[in-house]
């Protein structure tokens, strides 16, 4: 892939522009988060080219967005942001969510040290890999039939919570409480459905995990307390979404909304931009569908950690209550939400979209549970399997990008240049020489996961930090890993 030699330039010390003069089209600049350094990777990756060609969507505000961890991606790049007008023909993109509508991750506390976790860490580790389905086309054990899987579409956690997998609080520290409103179930295809069938409770393939960590490092003593954390404290991570249900709903709509272009006079630079009018047929049909494949995650995540706290209950002989099983937050990081900001001086309702972004609201926003009105939303930020992991919070600043920061590392290498990368080489004993245990459904899961296919999550955590769009919480190490 040529490097990309359109205009980039410097805002400052984190933010660089390209401007809408750059193409033909252009309605907006773009503007990428990234240092000096992380700049020169972005220059090798045609994703900066995507981001100039979100900015000609119609109705889209203020900026085409890059999240630090951007790379290319279909459609959007992957750590893309952008928010359309609805009221003045703005429009939804299945590219700018993705196919894993409502891939997020969930971070669950616990009571125990790491003094405490290491003589059982093996025993856990390969107990939750024994009990928990991971891997391509995984099936679960936590069965729905058809007729409840369209209530499961719309009620999200709750269907799981109120079928004994789960605690009622849990819902008021899941983003939207599990379930967005307006799931259309029947916007989703008989072959989404088919698909979705026996994947309630599975964790999935590729960069899919759960991870068992220790907090290392706490930066905001205040905030820490406020979601009951602190140094040496072991926690889990979940990372999975809507597993095949889910791309199959951004498949045919993908597909589908390449007719809209033509009917509604839209032109957009890549056929992957294909999009429609939020407030058309079409934009409606996609929304209900995608707001159903959200709720499906939700669930699927509420399933993955009720069947965690069972395996942590198993080996450590204690209940979730008395072990401190708490869940912290669960935030998407592949959705389209409809949400209020104020743009050139009014009230807009907008359609905005982050793929590979995560949502970060501020102190005291009225979405945020009442716990956590002071500190702002815990945003969860996972890295590789061999570094580290952060907790941040939300902050005021954050409104330039729509109260959005980044989602994780971010891929520097291709699954194939990764895999020729780790050609003869046991990654698994590579990190358990470092203290972390890793198990997988296959050898080339590993390969395509190694910690140098991704770029160091501390980095990019210092770029949206310094940028003031997110603030450090804590940092979590890994000790065990399960991947898909």
């Amino acid at each position: 892939m040529p490097d990309w030699t359109g205009p980039l330039e410097r805002i400052d010390e984190y933010r660089w522009r390209i401007p809408r003069s750059y193409m033909t089209g252009m309605r907006v600049d773009g503007v990428i988060y990234a240092d000096e350094k992380m700049i020169g990777d972005v220059r090798h990756d045609r994703a900066a080219q995507q981001v100039a060609d979100v900015a000609s969507l119609p109705g889209i505000v203020k900026h085409s967005l890059a999240m630090p961890d951007i790379h290319w991606g279909y459609g959007f790049p992957i750590g893309g942001v952008a928010a359309t007008d609805i009221e003045a023909g703005g429009v939804i993109s299945p590219g700018g969510v993705g196919f894993d509508i409502n891939c997020g991750v969930r971070l669950v506390r616990t009571n125990l040290k790491e003094t405490e976790l290491k003589p059982k860490l093996r025993d856990l580790v390969y107990a939750l890999y024994n009990e928990i389905p991971a891997g391509v086309g995984s099936k679960g054990d936590i069965k729905v039939t058809e007729k409840e899987e369209r209530k499961l579409l719309v009620e999200g956690s709750k269907w799981v919570v109120d079928h004994g997998y789960g605690r009622q609080e849990d819902l008021e520290y899941t983003e939207e409480r599990g379930a967005i409103a307006g799931a259309l179930p029947d916007r989703v295809s008989d072959r989404a459905y088919e698909r979705g069938k026996h994947q309630s409770g599975t964790l999935g393939s590729g960069n899919h995990f759960l991870e068992v960590q220790v907090i290392d490092e706490i930066y905001d003593g205040e905030a820490a307390a406020a979601f009951g954390l602190g140094a040496g404290q072991v926690v889990l991570m979940l990372h999975s979404g809507s597993r095949g249900l889910g791309y199959q709903v951004c498949d045919d709509y993908s597909k589908s909304f390449i007719r809209c272009l033509a009917k509604y006079d839209i032109d957009v630079p890549d056929r992957q931009l294909a999009c429609a009018p939020v407030n058309s047929e079409e934009g409606k049909a996609y929304l209900g569908a995608m707001k159903s494949a959200a709720n499906y995650a939700w669930a699927n995540r509420q399933c993955l950690m009720h069947l965690a706290r069972g395996v942590f209950e198993k080996v450590f002989g204690m209940s979730p209550g008395d072990l401190g099983m708490d869940l912290i937050y669960d935030v998407a990081h592949n959705i389209a939400k409809i949400e209020k900001y104020n743009v050139d001086g009014k009230e807009k309702l907008l359609c905005v979209h982050r793929k590979g972004a995560t949502r970060a609201f501020p102190p005291y926003h009225p979405d945020l549970p009442e716990k956590y009105k002071k500190t702002g939303q815990p945003v969860i930020i996972p890295g590789d399997m061999g570094r580290s992991s952060y907790l941040l919070a939300g902050t005021k600043e954050a409104e330039e990008t729509f109260f959005s920061t980044c989602h994780g590392a971010g891929r520097r290498l291709s699954r194939t240049a990764a895999i020729k990368a780790c050609r003869g080489r046991s990654i698994a004993g590579e990190l358990e020489k470092k203290g972390i245990l890793v198990m997988s459904s296959g050898r080339e899961t590993l390969a395509e996961e190694a910690p140098e296919a991704y770029k160091d999550v501390n980095e990019v955590v210092d770029v949206v930090t310094g940028a003031g769009i997110s603030k450090r919480v804590c940092r979590m190490k890994p000790l065990g890993v399960i991947k898909g």
